[in-house]
This record gives C-alpha cells, structure tokens and sequence, in this order.
C-alpha cells in the first residue's frame, strides 16, 4: 500500500495516517503515556510523556520504515532496500525489512557507536561502514541503489515515512485526548510533519511545538525564508535531530501545520537527559530528550495539559555517562575547581577534611607542581566534586575560602 501524494506542497491527510495505524496492528506497539508530576510542577500544568523511547528498536523510527517498506512494488521488493543511518533509522529499516521478507543494506558511519551498529545487524540487515559522516555515508547508499537497483529509504522526506510517523499523534489523542500542547523533537520533520497531520485534522486547537537543538536548527532559517535552507555545519551531541536541512515534503507540512519551532542549547539536552533518567526512571537519548529541555527551558511557555514526546532510548553508554556528568555539571550537581595548597604532608588530608565537613563528594584530585604561577613551596590541586545543586556548590565554596583556601578561576 502506497499513500496517495496530490502534489509536493501537502502530499498527506488524515486518512493516510489511519491506514498507516491499521497496516502497523501488531507490528508497531501502542508506546505508553506516563505522569511526570515533576514538569507538572515546574509548568503548572500536567504533563505526560509519550515513550517511544519504549518502542521497538527504541524509536518511532519502526513505524514510517515498516510502512514505506510495505508499500513497494512486488519487484522493488525483490531489488532490496537501502539505507543511510547513524543509528534509529537503520534499525527500523532493518527490523521492517526483516519482518516484510526483504533484503536491506545499511550504510553507517565508520564512527557508528558500536552497540547501534551490532542492534542492526541482529535485526538483520547487512551494514556497511562506510564514510566519516553522514553525508559522505548517505552518498554511499545512494550510488549503491543506483548501481544494484535496491529502493533507497529515506528517513523522513517521503509520503509514507511520514504517514508512518503520525500514528504517534493518533495514539496521543486516544491516551491524552485532553491534549493541548504536543512538543516534539525535529531533524529533518518526518514525526513532527505526521503528528501535525494527524492531530491538526481531528483537534485544530492543539498546540504543536517543534524543538531542535541550537547547533543544528535548519527549520528556523528555512520557515523564514519559505523554502528548506541547508547548514554548513550541524553540531550537537542529539545525533537523531543532528540534520543539515529539512527535507521538502515534511517542509510543506510543518510550515502550514506546525505552529512554533524552538531551540535548545546541549545544557538543556543535558539536564533533559539527566532528568528523564532520575525522575522518570527512563533512558533517553537527546534528541528524544529535547522536548524535555524545552520545558524545563522555558515551562510557562506550555498550555497544558502538555504531551511531550520522547522519541527515542539509542544512546551509546559511553555518550551516555559524557552526558550525565555534562548534565551534572548544568544542574550545578558537578563543581570543579583548582586552588594551591603548602606541598607538605598532611596538607590534602586538611582539604578533603573541609570538603568532608561539607558534605561534597570527591571524585577526582589532580596535582600540579610545575606552573610558574606557584611558588617554590605550593601545589596546585584541581577538584572535581559531586554535588546537590547550585546551592550546596555555593555552600562548598564558601566553606573553603571561610577555611582559608584560595579559589582559582
């Protein structure tokens, strides 16, 4: 099954993403609803997040794959498919293709994080490192469709991507249908773009609210120009939302559909993270974590009751414990500092005494001898310390310089 496109300006309506819901019956899961009384709080308002981080392959990304797959031609499916991807894409294509009977070939980076790259193969497709970024690895894929034949899957600029992806805005009216706001996380618009079509067709007074991380946010630049503007340079450690462009056809909808898109900085990303991990006990990844970081940003900025999307639960362990001690330090949860001690004996014990007496946790200590700003009888010690928020770092400070200690910046 193919949906139907009446042109390149908006190419979907609801219809669509409800055969995309019934084509997807026992392959995609209805993703769970839960309470954050936290954000509540902070927005003063409820707020739910809808985990897709909790669906198959950890992401949404199962749902727009499986069904653009399910829409070949009896003989593209015997070509294969291709595909392009550091990460949630390449599993759900993998998982789709796997499950529909037809061969796929993955591209990924040669830096693809180790476990994403394992967690693809396992679902079946073959992979292929190839190329040090993503533009040089989806350069590959396609002169690999062009020269095999196979069906290159895009992962968000096609009809049936997107229609796929909607069916999150049709679940997140049945759980939630009191919804006023939606936050979603955008790279290139595919989940945004279907959520907008599905939920702007059944309540047009829902809020949709787009959020991109600062360092890679084509959409901002594109909507005020009307057309898609590219980025040299996309940086962010969100590598889902991580897109130079839009593409044109989730474009068309979201500048007709969706009626605000954000920005967050990596120390929001952050502190997202960190909180989904210690409040709502779920692993996230950030970009799925994006919609989080645009509340805790900006929380009166949200009519509730407010459905944040959490899109995906990828990431890398080692990212993983980058971020959180990144998230630590945003939430004034991690202090370092450097002060000179006499180079006696006893005098660290002396220090770590004071810190013990303020109850900070000592990570790490490093020593310095060798800087020309020392005298010949001082040593440099750089502290890394945990935390419990920005007032106990206050607290700790003070606590040294009340004993004496000199704080270097």
């Amino acid at each position: 099954m193919s949906f139907r496109n009446t042109g390149p300006l908006h190419p979907l309506i609801l219809d669509d993403v409800k055969g995309a819901q019934k084509m997807l019956a026992g392959v995609a899961r209805m993703t769970p609803m839960e309470g954050s009384r936290y954000l509540s709080h902070l927005v003063g308002a409820p707020v739910h997040l809808k985990c897709e981080n909790l669906q198959r392959t950890g992401s949404f990304k199962l749902r727009g794959a499986y069904v653009r797959i399910s829409g070949l031609r009896p003989e593209e499916r015997a070509a294969g498919v291709v595909a392009a991807s550091a990460g949630n894409h390449a599993q759900g294509v993998a998982l789709a293709s796997s499950l529909l009977g037809v061969r796929s070939t993955v591209f990924m980076p040669v830096g693809a994080p180790l476990p994403k790259v394992a967690a693809t193969r396992e679902y079946g497709a073959e992979v292929r490192l190839q190329g040090q970024v993503v533009d040089e690895t989806l350069a590959a894929a396609q002169e690999y469709a062009h020269d095999t034949g196979a069906v290159f899957i895009h992962p968000f600029d096609h009809p049936d991507i997107i229609a796929g992806q909607g069916t999150v805005g049709l679940e997140i009216l049945e759980q939630c249908p009191e919804v006023r706001t939606i936050v979603v996380g955008v790279g290139g618009g595919g989940l945004a773009a279907g959520i907008a079509v599905a939920v702007k067709a059944l309540r047009p007074d829902v809020r949709i609210v787009g959020v991109q991380a600062e360092g890679a946010a084509a959409y901002p630049p594109s909507l005020a120009a009307g057309r898609p503007v590219a980025l040299e340079e996309p940086a962010t450690m969100a590598d889902g939302i991580k897109v130079g462009c839009p593409g044109d056809v989730p474009y068309a909808i979201v500048e007709e559909l969706v009626d605000e898109v954000r920005t967050v900085s990596e120390d929001a990303l952050s502190s997202a993270l960190l909180l989904c991990l210690e409040r709502a006990k779920l692993v996230v990844e950030p970009a799925g974590a994006s919609p989080v970081a645009a509340l805790l940003s900006d929380p009166k900025a949200f009519q509730g009751p407010v459905v944040a999307v959490l899109s995906g639960g990828n990431v890398d362990p080692l990212l993983m414990q980058r971020i959180l001690r990144h998230g630590m330090v945003a939430a004034g949860r991690y202090l370092s500092l450097r002060l000179p001690l006499p180079d006696r004996p006893g005098a660290l014990a002396t220090l770590l005494g004071v810190l013990s007496e303020a109850d900070a946790n000592v990570l790490d200590v490093g020593h310095v001898r060798t800087d020309p700003r020392l005298g010949l009888t001082e040593v440099e010690v750089e502290l890394h310390l945990e935390t419990k928020g920005p007032e106990h770092c206050e607290e700790v400070e003070g606590a040294l310089r009340g004993a004496g200690y000199r704080i270097i910046r």
